[in-house]
């Protein structure tokens, strides 16, 4: 999604005053002063650069860490043993991404693990129910939509929500997900929190 379509269906969707609190694009301000800063000449090293040094941190490994210490299990990250990651620093860039990113994992698997497997399309294990709303989910999502509480609050402009509602099917973001079940799902934390 350009810069101009985002804003578009900013504009689109919500209020006036929610609009013009996020119109900026402070994500991509973000990686173009981290992309500036030296140490890194390849791209693809400047974004695993923002990868290890702000996106593991504070995402993925924050979360599982937090996650199994609250239930008191230990789990570790394998490739994330410090040898290792300066080790891949140092693999040139064309390495890095040859074969979609997997292509030095894939070479060391295939000397364990046949081909076929290796090879193999990935598989997914999608939630029909939520990418393409219908029947009780889609009922849930209308009440919870049609609430005075969102028709009050305005957050979303009413417009927007009836297109998405006439037509649940037809509205899915570029990472396959149901733009009225992110819509929703916004909706129905802003009535539980009874914001």
């Amino acid at each position: 999604m350009g810069g101009d379509d985002a804003a578009h269906q900013i504009d689109a969707a919500f209020h006036p005053v929610i609009g013009a609190a996020v119109g900026g694009d402070d994500a991509r301000d973000y990686v173009t002063r981290h992309f500036a800063s030296p140490g890194a000449d390849e791209a693809v090293d400047k974004a695993l650069r923002i990868d290890s040094t702000v996106m593991l941190v504070d995402d993925p490994v924050k979360r599982v860490d937090n996650m199994t210490m609250a239930w008191g299990l230990e789990a570790r990250v394998p490739f994330l043993d410090h040898e290792l990651v300066e080790l891949a620093a140092r693999v040139p860039a064309d390495e890095k991404i040859r074969d979609g990113g997997k292509g030095i994992l894939k070479d060391i698997g295939r000397t364990v693990i046949p081909a076929e497997v290796i090879d193999r399309p990935k598989g997914y294990f999608p939630v029909p129910a939520l990418k393409y709303i219908e029947g009780p989910v889609l009922d849930f999502v209308r009440q919870a939509l049609d609430a005075p509480a969102a028709r009050n609050r305005g957050l979303i402009k009413r417009a927007y929500i009836d297109k998405l509602l006439d037509a649940p099917k037809d509205h899915i973001t570029r990472l396959r997900g149901s733009k009225l079940w992110q819509v929703a799902l916004l909706e129905l934390w802003l009535q539980a929190h009874k914001l």
